[in-house]
C-alpha cells in the first residue's frame, strides 16, 4: 500500500448551472512528497480539494484518498479520519478560546498528539484564554495549522495555509511541512505564494479555469522549461517555430521570445538554421512558468 497515490482522481468535473468548475481532471498525488497546486482565484483548487473531502459531490467522474472513494459516503468518513485540512476561510468557533478549541479538536480523533498540540501552542504564542472572534488573522492561521499539525495524519490537505502570517511563522510552516514530508506525510497544498512553492515543493499541478494545465516535478520543471530569446536578420517565420514542446511565442519587429516546456534545442537549431543574429537561451523560474501557462489560457 506504500505505493499507493496519496490522491487520484479520474475524469472529476463539478459543474454549477452552466458554470464548469472543474472539468475532467485527472490528477495523481504521490505519497510521501510535496505536491503543490497552484491557479488563479476561481481556477477550481478549492472546489477540487472539497471534492476530495466529501464536502461536495462531483457532478461527475470519480477519485479516491489514501485509496478510498470520495464518491462512497462510508469510505469517505473512514478517509477524513486520516486527513488533516485546513480550509482556506480557517473556520473556527469564535466563542471558543483557544484552549477550549484545541481541548474539543482533540476529542475527534485518535491520532491526536497532546504533547505536540502543547508544544505548537507555546511555539506560536497562541494565548491559551483568549477567544477566537479576538485573534488577528495570523493568529487564526496559526491555530487552524496548530490543530492540523498536532494529529498524527497520513495526509495534509492544505488551502492558502499562509496566509496573514509574518515572514517568521511562514518559514516555520515551510520547515514543518519539510519535517513532516521527511516522516512520510503526503502534503498537498495551494499556494499563491509562489516563492514559498518553490522552496518546498516537490510536484507542481497547476489548474485554470478547472483544467490541469502542468503536472510536473519542479525538477522537471526546472530542467526542460526555457526562455528562447532571437533576433533575426528579417522579420521572423513563427511557423517554422511552432513545433511540439513550443507553449508560447511573441513576435516583435525581427525579434523572437519563444517559450518552451521541451525541446528548447530543436528550436535553437531552427533559429541558426534559419540564420539569427542572436539566440539566447534562459532557465525560467516557477513563477514565469505559472504566469506564462495561465496567460496562454
Amino acid at each position: 500500500m506504500t505505493n499507493t497515490p496519496a490522491i487520484q482522481t479520474h475524469d472529476l468535473t463539478k459543474s454549477y448551472g452552466s458554470l464548469t468548475a472543474v472539468r475532467g481532471l485527472n490528477l495523481t498525488v504521490a505519497p510521501k512528497r510535496i505536491t503543490a497546486f497552484l491557479g488563479q482565484n476561481g481556477a477550481g483548487k478549492s472546489t477540487t480539494i472539497k471534492m476530495l473531502l466529501g464536502m461536495t459531490r462531483p457532478t461527475s467522474g470519480d477519485g479516491a484518498v489514501l485509496g478510498k472513494r470520495i464518491t462512497d459516503a462510508a469510505e469517505n468518513r473512514e478517509l477524513r479520519g486520516k486527513v488533516a485540512y485546513v480550509a482556506e476561510d480557517k473556520p473556527l468557533y469564535g466563542y471558543m478560546t483557544v484552549e477550549q478549541t484545541i481541548f474539543f479538536a482533540s476529542s475527534f480523533y485518535s491520532d491526536w498528539r497532546p504533547d505536540e498540540a502543547s508544544r505548537l501552542l507555546s511555539e506560536y504564542k497562541l494565548p491559551p484564554q483568549r477567544k477566537v472572534k479576538s485573534l488577528s488573522k495570523g493568529m487564526r492561521t496559526k491555530l487552524a495549522l496548530l490543530l492540523a499539525f498536532a494529529r498524527r495524519s497520513e495526509l495534509l490537505i492544505l488551502d492558502e495555509p499562509s496566509e496573514g502570517l509574518d515572514p517568521v511563522a511562514i518559514e516555520h510552516l515551510l520547515q514543518t511541512l519539510v519535517a513532516r514530508a521527511a516522516e512520510g506525510v503526503a502534503i498537498f497544498f495551494s499556494s499563491h505564494q509562489i516563492a514559498e512553492v518553490e522552496r518546498v515543493a516537490d510536484h507542481v499541478c497547476i489548474l485554470e479555469k478547472g483544467r490541469l494545465l502542468v503536472d510536473a516535478s519542479l525538477d522537471h520543471l526546472r530542467q526542460f522549461y526555457r526562455r528562447i530569446e532571437l533576433v533575426f536578420p528579417f522579420p521572423p517565420p513563427e511557423r517554422e517555430f511552432r513545433i511540439t514542446g513550443v507553449e508560447r511565442i511573441q513576435t516583435k519587429g525581427l525579434q523572437m521570445s519563444v517559450f518552451a516546456s521541451s525541446n528548447a534545442q530543436d528550436v535553437v537549431e531552427r533559429a541558426h538554421n534559419l540564420n539569427a543574429v542572436s539566440v539566447e537561451v534562459a532557465p525560467i523560474g516557477l513563477r514565469d512558468i505559472f504566469l506564462e501557462t495561465v496567460k496562454e489560457n
